[in-house]
């Protein structure tokens, strides 16, 4: 969307995910969620690292297949001349000036002390009690985590594809709740897979980020 009213809301998108990464960061340093970031992080071991990279393979591969069905490519965050998700701030509007970096940088200082909470937060609404569920439900709730992605911005396509992460969190919860049969520690599980996940999304946009900034120099 182009002109004065693509700009406006442009602005009020990084506006609304500025204010949520703020909340976030806040949470981080207050001293329950400091506890939590801890719980959470150094719980993480191999077990939790080492599919990353298969799962992520997984998602690209899909995220690509599907977007090359009409309409699959299309989300409000690219109307708008946004790229990827919102939560890192690059957008079209912004090439060539100095926000093209800053707000991706800025947006990722701010995104990566709280990254733990924010998935500790996903897997309590997407995770949390699946023992009990059918797997039905299961399945159900694998593709809500997808699809709420799309309200927040991101591609059909790629948020469809994004449900193979939330089946493999989905796995790791149930696994880690068979071996101790406790929903708390099966969500910090979770929470330290997804984790990991995440960790690996930045480090690859940051990496992009900086091969994009030196091949313009």
């Amino acid at each position: 969307m182009d002109g004065p009213a693509g700009s406006i809301l442009t602005i009020a998108v990084l506006a609304f995910v500025g204010t949520r990464l703020v909340t976030g960061l806040r949470r981080s340093m207050a001293r329950d969620g400091r506890d939590l970031i801890v719980r959470i992080v150094r719980g993480v071991r191999w077990r939790h690292v080492w599919p990353v990279p298969f799962v992520l393979a997984a998602v690209i591969i899909a995220a690509s297949t599907l977007a090359r069905i009409p309409g699959m490519q299309r989300g409000w965050w690219s109307a708008l001349g946004g790229e990827g998700n919102p939560v890192f701030g690059s957008n079209t509007s912004t090439i060539g000036t100095v926000w093209e970096w800053l707000i991706p940088a800025v947006f990722m200082v701010m995104l990566v002390p709280a990254l733990p909470l924010f998935a500790y937060a996903e897997e309590r609404m997407f995770r949390s009690g699946a023992e009990h569920w059918s797997p039905r439900r299961r399945a159900l709730k694998i593709g809500q985590f997808g699809l709420i992605h799309a309200v927040i911005g991101i591609p059909i396509g790629t948020a469809l594809a994004l449900s193979i992460g939330g089946a493999y969190f989905m796995f790791t919860y149930l696994r880690s709740y068979r071996t101790l049969p406790s929903t708390h520690h099966a969500t910090l599980e979770s929470a330290r897979a997804h984790t990991s996940y995440n960790g690996c999304i930045i480090l690859f946009v940051i990496a992009a980020l900086a091969v994009d900034t030196l091949s313009r120099a």
